[in-house]
């Protein structure tokens, strides 16, 4: 059995070791490769070497491979590990072709859905693939290009045939994304989640950090709240605890250990559901950020009409433009910080001190809740 380097990585939950998968976008990153390989050199390519963004090498196996004069098409089977996902063992093809015009360029085919609606990371009209993704497919292309010296142009395009049944068991077509899957993945590998065992870790991880003295934890949910907030200051990554969706059960853990504060750091896309009592964030559990957020903007006095344009977004960054472009921007996180202390603070009942920093990446700091600001300002003059 062919060996791809993921064999080696796993995680311990409940005493069981969970594989680690790859994403979608690491499969078509790979496929991609040999297609261009292919294409550049007139061989078959039966394996391919590929480094993902998290750091992991892994050697993934190529099938369906097949070549004429000016394209080629190849194809990786999925793998997620112990993760449970929709897309494990489908096929991920990539197909390259020769064009006229320099440059790579890249684009869905069959079972990669394709946008139709403003406010997600692609445009009207393009394919359903993530920024990580496509910046690996065309790293990968590019490299092939400038080894083998290929001076014309390629196209690639990505199809997963099996997307087009799948999406229907996915939010993309509620989100406005038709005819497929969307093509993921930051890290390009998958962690396996299983939602005991994760609360069960991020309940370890509170207990090591309270053994060891600290009393003031920083929970974000996630990579964008950990890089945030050391964009503000230094801090490593072992000062963190990530807690996913589990925003009440991270609480309720924080006061059983013993802290005496808690200051959570999130993406306005968390914990504008936070606002509603919301406290665990997944989406299978609950999507009301639109409702809540068309809420706190007639709280702040914004028109009937603003409100009906915010419900009708699809993103939380979508939401804040068009209360920047209403002049009401800063008085709706006002009230969306002011419903994100009273029920993060509900929840603790007194008996842990809390404070949140909501941030969006294009407007930095929305609001900050509690002690939020003096814990900030604090960790600024350390690192000073």
């Amino acid at each position: 059995m062919h060996e791809t380097g993921i064999e080696g990585y796993y995680t311990l939950k409940d005493g069981k070791k969970l594989r680690f998968g790859y994403t979608t976008g690491t499969c078509a990153a790979a496929a991609a490769k040999a297609a261009a390989l292919m294409l550049a050199t007139g061989q078959e390519v039966e394996t391919v070497d590929i480094m993902t963004p998290k750091g992991i090498a892994l050697n993934l196996e190529i099938l369906e491979a097949k070549r004429d004069e000016n394209s080629a098409v190849c194809a990786v089977k999925k793998f997620s590990g112990d993760d449970p996902d929709v897309t494990n063992g489908v096929l991920v093809y990539a197909r390259a072709e020769l064009k006229k015009e320099p440059g790579i360029e890249i684009d869905g085919g069959e079972g990669v859905g394709r946008v139709t609606k403003p406010g997600l990371k692609q445009n009207i009209g393009e394919a359903a693939i993530n920024p990580v993704p496509m910046q690996m497919i065309r790293q990968e292309a590019e490299r092939v290009a400038e080894d083998y010296g290929v001076t014309a142009g390629m196209k690639i395009v990505i199809s997963i045939p099996a997307g087009v049944e799948l999406a229907k068991r996915t939010f993309n077509p509620r989100l406005g994304i038709v005819g497929g899957i969307s093509v993921l993945g930051t890290s390009g590998i998958v962690e396996p989640m299983s939602e005991a065992a994760l609360v069960e870790s991020i309940g370890l991880e509170l207990r090591q950090k309270y053994a060891l003295g600290c009393r003031r934890v920083i929970i974000a949910p996630g990579n964008y709240g950990t890089d945030f907030i050391r964009s503000l200051c230094y801090m490593e990554e072992s000062e963190l605890v990530k807690c996913s969706n589990y925003i009440g059960q991270t609480i309720d853990m924080a006061v059983e250990t013993g802290f005496k504060e808690l200051f959570f750091v999130s993406h306005i896309g968390k914990f504008i559901k936070v606002a509603g009592g919301i406290m665990n964030t997944h989406s299978k559990e609950a999507d009301s950020r639109a409702e809540l957020m068309a809420a706190c903007a007639l709280r702040a006095g914004c028109t009937a009409e603003t409100a009906l344009k915010i419900l009708d977004c699809l993103t939380t960054d979508e939401m804040l433009k068009t209360l920047q472009e209403a002049g009401k921007l800063r008085e709706t996180m006002a009230i969306a910080g002011e419903r994100i202390d009273y029920y993060l603070n509900y929840r603790a009942k007194g008996q842990i001190t809390i404070g949140a920093l909501v941030f969006s990446n294009e407007q930095g700091i929305l609001c900050t809740t509690g002690p939020a600001q003096a814990w900030l300002d604090e960790l600024k003059e350390q690192t000073k």
